[in-house]
């Protein structure tokens, strides 16, 4: 199958989800065999890199990609747009260290990508074949398996100790199917993990507009006063658990998280024929498997 680029261009302004930054980020076309590159039109020079695997440096409630100066932060919703519909070939420019947010999911990439349309180009696609099962496990028990198949495929099973987020599953057998099926999945977090983050530097940027808040754990009405506060919310009942905004999909959290690994994998910097199958996965894991896999294609 040949590459392909975008047609035009197309941009987006909004803050970051951990930096609170309002950032202006610009999709254009690119020549083929170019890849996904980002620029950051901030720094002196304007440096530019390709967003593969081999520059994660963090993966803290997002995938980190860092050369030098050069530093971008949750690439994974926009790379998970590309990959999903077919973007071989794209320069992204950035005029800080975070993409924009936007609503937490992929579905204003996917939107504008529709738009836009793509441009066939000359050049072959650069696919890795997978011809036998390839398996990685975590200490932690991560696990995910690549499987031999015709096309792409992604399976995810997420898992928590928690009621309301016990176990979920989500699929994806056909990428045409992700902009109604995935897209619009938005990231998510649990009202506990929100005074930690806030401590780590983090989410300066989070509101119930860009995150799916799971509120799962009973605390004081003090507490979650403070936390609503410093987000700038509204304040809520403390006394009523469950999800903080309405659920775009009954399994968002699962859809999310394939939405995520889509993005993480497309790292590996080539298009991937076969089936992935994640158990828990997280950009951690899902970064140390396309780095692992990425040594294999570049051999």
């Amino acid at each position: 199958m040949k590459q392909h680029t975008l047609k035009s261009s197309f941009s987006f302004e909004s803050k970051g989800l951990h930096t609170g930054l309002y950032l202006h980020a610009t999709f254009l076309p690119a020549e083929e065999n170019t890849g996904i590159r980002i620029c950051r039109t901030d720094l002196e020079g304007r440096p530019t890199y390709d967003a593969i695997a081999d520059y994660v440096t963090a993966t803290e409630r997002g995938t980190v990609l860092e050369r030098g100066a050069w530093k971008v932060s949750t690439v994974e919703h926009a790379l998970s747009a590309l990959y999903a519909f077919g973007v071989d070939n794209c320069l992204i420019e950035i005029d800080g260290p975070e993409m924009p947010i936007l609503d937490g999911s992929a579905k204003y990439y996917v939107k504008a990508i529709q738009e836009v349309g793509l441009l066939e180009q000359n050049a072959e696609q650069k696919v890795f074949v997978v011809t036998e099962p390839i398996e990685y496990l975590s200490e932690r028990g991560n696990k995910m398996m690549i499987l031999p198949c015709d096309h792409y495929e992604v399976e995810v099973t997420i898992t928590y100790p928690t009621g309301l987020l016990r176990e979920q599953k989500a699929e994806l057998y056909n990428l045409n199917e992700y902009g109604r099926e995935i897209s619009s999945a938005r990231t998510f977090c649990f009202v506990r993990e929100i005074e930690p983050l806030l401590r780590m530097g983090l989410i300066k940027g989070g509101d119930l507009q860009n995150a799916l808040v799971i509120y799962e754990t009973p605390m004081s009405q003090e507490g979650l006063d403070y936390m609503t506060d410093k987000l700038g919310q509204p304040r809520l009942d403390a006394s009523k658990l469950g999800y903080l905004s309405p659920l775009n999909y009954p399994n968002e959290p699962a859809r999310h998280k394939l939405l995520d690994l889509i993005g993480d994998m497309s790292l590996l910097g080539c298009r991937l024929q076969g089936k992935i199958i994640a158990l828990r996965p997280g950009h951690t894991f899902n970064t140390q498997c396309a780095k692992r896999l990425r040594n294999m294609v570049i051999k």
